[in-house]
Parts: structure tokens; C-alpha cells; sequence
């Protein structure tokens, strides 16, 4: 077995009001933090005003894989690397008296959050602190081969076609006739 390394967080997201009069509120991910025991494992609320609520998410495991070292590569190279969580809405969570939004996963790469994106999901950012991002560089630095650039063939070397696709052939022979009288 092959052990990875990995960080233990907890996710903090925030319920804030909006300015629209159809939807009042908004749930939005306010930040990830180192996770400690005294998080227990089940989501708490942390706070509720007029201003709205933070809620606790414990116990999320961060590992990082070997063959997705581009993925840590390209957050690494982003203006502001970072954590990436998906998260759903839980309409059956017994622990408000409306549905909570429930993170699934938090990850530090780039390809994860590109997936899911593209899957539809729910996907928020937020800065990943200095330590995190040296640590994710130490490894993607250990483990990131980029693949070699492929030579491209330069244009002259490609088969000419006319618009068809059909192949086609350019002459450089002098074309006889139709001159201008200026011979």
C-alpha cells in the first residue's frame, strides 16, 4: 500500500443576503481550515443573526495523487492557487429548518474542479494558504513530467486541397496567351 499525503480540513460556509426580491439569500463558501477533534464529524452552525449563518463542515481528506500532479501544476500557475469544494444543497439535512448546502469534496487540483465544472456542479474557490500552496508545489515539482512538445509539420510539407477537400496542384508554369500587348 502506498501512502499519500494528505491534509485533514473542515469547510465554513455562509448563508448572505442578496439584493434580489426573489431569493433573499445565498449560500456562498466562506473558507477552509486545518480540521481539529474538537470539530467532531457532523456539520454545526457556527453562527445566526439578521445578517445570516456560517456553517461547520468537518473531517474532509485532501490527498494528493501522483497522476494528477498537472492538476496541481496548473493551480499552482493560476494568479491565486487554491482549495476547490463542490458542494450540493441537502434538502433532507435534519439540522436547520431548511435545506443546508452539504460539501462533497475539496481538492487542490485544477483537473477536479475543471470535471466538475463541466459536470454542472456546484464548485467554489478560496485562496489556499502559503503553507498549502508550498506544500502542493513540493509535490507537483516531485511528481509533474510535462509531455514533450510533438512537432508540428510546417504547412509546406501538407497536402493541397481545394475547398472540397479534393487534392488540387498549383503550376508555376507561364500561362500561354491572353497577354497584354505589352510584351
Amino acid at each position: 500500500m502506498t501512502s499519500r499525503p494528505f491534509i485533514d480540513v473542515a469547510v465554513v460556509l455562509r448563508k448572505v443576503p442578496t439584493a434580489s426580491k426573489w431569493q433573499a439569500w445565498r449560500w456562498e463558501l466562506a473558507e477552509v481550515v486545518p480540521h481539529e477533534e474538537s470539530f467532531g464529524t457532523e456539520p454545526r452552525r457556527l453562527y445566526q443573526g439578521e445578517d445570516g449563518e456560517r456553517w461547520l463542515h468537518p473531517n474532509f481528506r485532501v490527498e494528493l495523487f501522483r497522476d494528477d500532479a498537472e492538476g496541481y501544476f496548473l493551480n499552482l500557475e493560476s494568479p491565486a492557487p487554491c482549495w476547490f469544494v463542490l458542494w450540493r444543497m441537502d434538502e433532507e439535512a435534519n439540522l436547520a429548518e431548511e435545506a443546508i448546502p452539504r460539501p462533497l469534496i475539496v481538492t487542490l487540483s485544477y483537473h477536479d474542479a475543471g470535471r466538475w465544472l463541466d459536470a454542472q456542479e456546484t464548485v467554489e474557490q478560496v485562496p489556499a494558504p502559503v503553507h498549502i500552496v508550498d506544500w502542493m508545489r513540493a509535490f507537483a515539482e516531485e511528481h509533474y513530467v510535462p509531455e514533450p512538445k510533438k512537432r508540428k509539420r510546417p504547412e509546406s510539407f501538407r497536402p493541397l486541397q481545394d475547398r472540397f477537400g479534393q487534392p488540387a496542384s498549383v503550376s508555376t508554369e507561364k500561362k500561354r496567351g491572353g497577354g497584354t500587348g505589352h510584351e
